[in-house]
């Protein structure tokens, strides 16, 4: 039987809490596969890191007197404990606030910049007057426009699971302060997505996902692709966008390239080059996720890798939710059960 070349990855935790039963639900499912793929013979690789950026971690840290990547530091080391208790065997296990991480997150931009893909415009977003700062998407609530479930984020709605901008919400609140945000005008940057539809559909054609999963897309893709805003303005944690003073990455243009940083800093230790593994078509690379994240990884994520050069993915595996009451497990409503307990 031929031997394959593996790579496979699950969704990066995020390093403000404590991983609870609902990840593991993921992480463990991830680990049976990798434990076949090296049981039959085949090369297989298994990555994963910290999610670190964004406001989140940023007020966390503010909250507990220390400085941010103090925080993530301590967050890796626990996160770490817990999988080791579980006996997830990651081959790899690193952090997003990474050099690699920067050079690759940088590097993506720029090429996306001189392919025209990037644009500019001014942005009206709420500001969170009390606390003085623009409010990221997770940090207003309000009722969902399209199935009006109330008491949901600013980018999503883990009821219908459309995808939409904080303007969209009904009844608009913050969640740092509870007061009702005011709009303030800021100038954002923006990936052109709608530029690289072809070459999105064209990978969906090679079936890396479950015919469920694209119907799902099929219907985003029926609406229009929308230019993607990638920047959020200071103070922020996270890289800041080349050539500004007050632009940082959005975490979610940073996060995903932690699979391909993960596997810059494994491969550099093992003394291989990135580009057999991300570049050569040799290896198939898996990335296991919740439903919750499909937009960023079937949509954003092969047009990212298209720009840097980089191999799509062979498969896309999604999974559903491990709920209580019928609700997403979730660290922000309390609905938790650790891992460690």
């Amino acid at each position: 039987m031929k031997k394959e070349k593996v790579l496979i990855t699950s969704a990066l935790p995020y390093a403000n809490g404590s991983i609870h039963i609902g990840h593991l639900v993921e992480y463990i499912q991830t680990d049976i596969w990798v434990r076949f793929q090296k049981a039959i013979g085949n090369d297989c690789y298994y990555m994963c890191a910290d999610d670190t950026h964004g406001t989140a971690v940023m007020l966390s840290a503010k909250e507990k007197g220390v400085a941010p990547e103090v925080l993530i530091e301590s967050v890796n080391a626990e996160h770490q404990a817990d999988f080791n208790g579980f006996g997830i065997d990651f081959d790899c296990y690193y952090s997003t606030h990474s050099p690699e991480n920067q050079s690759l997150s940088e590097f993506i931009y720029q090429e996306a910049k001189e392919k025209g893909a990037i644009s500019t415009q001014d942005v009206e977003q709420f500001f969170d007057e009390k606390e003085g700062i623009f409010l990221a998407d997770r940090y207003v609530k309000g009722t969902c426009p399209y199935c009006q479930a109330e008491d949901q984020y600013g980018d999503a709605c883990e009821k219908c699971f459309a995808t939409y901008t904080p303007d969209d919400l009904i009844n608009p609140f913050s969640t740092i302060s509870g007061e009702t945000p005011v709009k303030k005008t800021s100038e954002h940057y923006f990936f052109k997505l709608s530029q690289f539809e072809d070459v999105i559909v064209s990978w969906l054609d090679k079936g890396p996902v479950a015919t469920d999963v694209r119907n799902k897309l099929k219907e985003w893709l029926d609406q229009g692709l929308k230019e993607w805003d990638i920047s959020r303005d200071a103070p922020y944690f996270g890289f800041k966008i080349p050539d500004t003073e007050d632009k940082y990455f959005y975490v979610w243009l940073d996060a995903p390239v932690g699979y391909i940083a993960t596997t810059q800093k494994w491969a550099t230790e093992q003394g291989l080059s990135l580009d057999d593994i991300w570049r050569s078509g040799e290896f198939e690379i898996h990335h296991f996720i919740g439903k919750d994240i499909l937009y960023f990884h079937t949509l954003f994520w092969p047009a990212m890798l298209h720009v840097g050069g980089f191999q799509a993915p062979t498969k896309v595996n999604v999974h559903g939710f491990l709920t209580v009451n019928g609700e997403k497990m979730s660290k922000s409503r309390g609905t938790f059960i650790q891992a460690k307990t």
